[in-house]
């Protein structure tokens, strides 16, 4: 099966458009998805600074939706979903070691291997470029930067197909993040103070979810932009180069925040963040540092902690279908972050993400395929 997608050839190079290869019908429990639209998320560009631990040339995207056009094995896939029906893609698990079955498939034994640095082993290739070239397996069990993805049915979330399906794949990693490192590793509720640092579209689920629980939130960024978007869905907006930033945080949380998550990987903001936590407060951690994080005296006084949250601690299947729901309620409107391209235009989306003119975009790719 031949079919458009963007390929990175090189860590420093431009995206290009070219004819693919699938060279494999899908297996038991695996599908093949049309893709109707794909978000563009900084994971997928920080392969440019993966060290070469990241295989290329690759056809990344992991936030893919799409129609179900064929599954493998039969009609059962093993979780119900068939031919014809609208899902949301989401990261790739084992679905066996002792995290998966303890319902944290996240935190996977071989979430790096299927997700980050090259997949499920194979022979031969499934997918190379028009020369037979092999091209790096399944980014994030997707590889959905382009017109169709083979991916694991455990990967994939049924959705009603009256939904605006083009639209939907940040469901399956920025807004599963941001809002469940809320609803689900903090538990947040009605009063609980949250402290939110970057109000990109992580950061922004964040103050979503937490609006849509009752639970007060101060929005830190350094864009007046991102800070405007963060107070129309109820954050408080705090420029990040406010002075005594920390103080500044625990007058408007009525003496520390409860809860804060970090989306910038900024070590400043970590200690300040902590700093601005009440007694026995967290902080969750979303985005890997580049290097040593050194924490200021006192930051984990009183009972403080930090930890590391990995794709909100969500079962997809559980976290989707809720976020869909408050979208119906008009407490999750996350297609109000979304700026939409063709598939095409990778490079101008990758061009406008990093230079804040995006908050999250999505990727269109042409329906034309062979």
């Amino acid at each position: 099966m031949r079919f458009q997608a963007a390929v990175l050839r090189s860590y420093d190079a431009p995206f290009t458009m070219e004819e693919v290869v699938l060279r494999t019908e899908p297996a038991v429990g695996e599908i093949l998805v049309e893709i109707a639209g794909t978000g563009m998320c900084r994971t997928d560009l920080a392969v440019r600074r993966s060290a070469g631990r990241s295989p290329v040339p690759a056809v990344l995207g992991h936030e893919g939706a799409g129609v179900v056009v064929r599954t493998g094995g039969g009609t059962d896939t093993g979780t119900g979903i068939g031919v014809g029906d609208h899902v949301v893609l989401s990261f790739d698990s084992c679905g066996r070691c002792p995290t998966c079955r303890g319902a944290a498939p996240a935190y996977c034994d071989s979430f790096a291997s299927l997700n980050l640095f090259g997949g499920r082993e194979e022979e031969p290739p499934r997918l190379t470029d028009a020369s037979g070239e092999a091209l790096a397996p399944r980014w994030f069990g997707q590889s959905s930067f382009a017109q169709y993805a083979l991916v694991s049915a455990r990967n994939a979330v049924r959705v009603d197909p009256a939904l605006p399906l083009e639209l939907l794949g940040p469901l399956g990693c920025g807004c599963l993040t941001g809002a469940g490192a809320v609803l689900n590793t903090f538990g947040a509720g009605p009063g609980d103070p949250l402290v939110v640092l970057g109000a990109g579209a992580v950061g922004l689920s964040a103050v979503m979810a937490a609006t849509a629980v009752g639970a007060p939130t101060v929005a830190v960024d350094r864009h007046p932009g991102r800070l405007a978007a963060a107070e129309r869905f109820g954050a408080i907006p705090l420029p990040a180069a406010s002075p005594d930033l920390p103080e500044r945080i625990r007058r408007l949380t009525g003496g520390g925040a409860r809860y804060a998550l970090d989306t910038t990987a900024s070590p400043v903001l970590v200690n300040q963040a902590l700093h601005a936590l009440g007694p026995t407060g967290t902080l969750g951690l979303v985005a890997r540092l580049h290097g040593p994080l050194t924490l200021e005296p006192g930051t984990l006084d009183r009972g403080r902690s930090v930890r590391h949250i990995c794709e909100g601690d969500a079962v997809p299947a559980l976290l989707i279908p809720r976020l869909i729901g408050l979208r119906r309620a008009g407490r999750f409107p996350f297609e109000q972050l979304i700026r939409t391209y063709p598939l095409s235009d990778i490079n101008e989306a990758e061009r406008d993400c990093d230079a804040g003119r995006a908050v999250k975009p999505v990727l269109l790719p042409d329906r034309t395929s062979r």
